[in-house]
């Protein structure tokens, strides 16, 4: 028996239905890995149901709610394998979907993570906003994607079907090498949720590794399925761990403009979400803010370390220029007018 390279780890929370859904696809379609279910102290009958109707599948137990970052960290803790694949539990992979990924990974020692095309599972032939095909960041710290800019999602038209290096890949599906993703930390936990693959793979690019999406993986992801997109602690997090991983991460010349222009802008949104009768939301913003105020020197330690274990000065995929004024002012509402 070939020893398997990969371990696909979903990561559940009261997922019961979504992995009744979801998980047959993966284990049809998964031959070269080991098919693994990291339970983060579900109260549903999640375990009951793995059991019952996956008995092949081994599960990771945990005893309460570790959330996404460090359910993740626990899971690998427990893995061998040179390769981890992070994955939803509402995501639906194709066949062969994994040999792309590891063919990639194996020519190219460099990489260090790579994920797969995601088109969104309800509107199949569009791109999925949270990741589409492959992520990138902007100068002020803006995330944006080939395939979706702001709230643009755009058609799938073959267009960006070329591997491509990037700045993130989605924590939807992300592959990564085992060894790599312990040495530099894993997934901050303090973020719980939301923009913590965005900080994780900063850190990769920082020090020397590659990230890249390879679309001749395709998989299609549901998204919104812990919470919806006006979710007051989804906007909470998103927020507060966006500060946070640019003051971890972004070099000292640059971060004291961002810092301040940002401070602007965020309340920039959080009236535009209070005039749009989003109260919860914009409160939500203000929160984080404070919030990022009163721990962010808690990070400073962390954040001299990441400076000091930077070899790579220039990112090309880190933008200079802002994504905002280009898709509000410029009208670039898709990738390709921008690059």
């Amino acid at each position: 028996m070939t020893e398997k390279k990969i371990s696909v780890i979903i990561l559940n929370w009261n997922g019961a239905a979504m992995m009744r859904r979801f998980l047959p696809s993966v284990v049809e379609h998964s031959a070269e890995a080991e098919v693994i279910v990291a339970d983060n102290g579900s109260t549903d009958d999640s375990l009951e149901m793995l059991k019952e109707e996956f008995p092949t599948i081994r599960v990771i137990p945990f005893e309460k709610n570790y959330g996404f970052a460090e359910g993740y960290n626990k899971a690998l803790e427990k893995i061998e394998t040179p390769y981890a694949l992070l994955l939803n539990d509402d995501v639906e992979v194709t066949r062969d979907w994994l040999v792309p990924l590891l063919t990639f990974m194996e020519s190219h020692p460099k990489v260090a993570a790579c994920q797969p095309k995601l088109l969104s599972e309800k509107q199949r032939d569009h791109f999925e906003y949270a990741g589409a095909c492959g992520g990138f960041l902007d100068y002020l710290g803006y995330p944006y994607c080939r395939g979706r800019m702001m709230e643009v999602v755009e058609k799938d038209e073959g267009q960006y079907d070329t591997p491509c290096a990037i700045f993130w890949g989605s924590g939807a599906a992300l592959m990564v090498r085992t060894a790599i993703y312990k040495e530099v930390g894993g997934l901050d936990r303090r973020f719980f949720a939301h923009m913590e693959e965005i900080d994780f793979c900063w850190r990769l690019r920082s020090r020397g590794h590659e990230i890249y999406c390879i679309p001749q993986s395709t998989v299609y992801h549901v998204g919104g399925g812990t919470l919806s997109k006006s979710n007051p602690k989804k906007t909470f997090l998103n927020f507060r761990n966006n500060l946070l991983m640019l003051h971890k991460n972004m070099p000292t010349g640059q971060l004291t403009f961002v810092l301040l222009a940002r401070y602007f802008l965020d309340h920039l949104a959080a009236c535009k979400m209070l005039l749009s009768g989003q109260r919860n939301d914009a409160l939500a913003v203000i929160r984080a803010r404070y919030e990022f105020n009163h721990i962010r020197h808690e990070y400073d330690n962390i954040r001299e370390e990441n400076l000091r274990k930077t070899v790579t000065e220039h990112i090309p995929e880190l933008r200079n220029s802002s994504l905002l004024f280009a898709f509000y002012f410029r009208h670039k509402h898709r990738f390709s007018d921008w690059v």
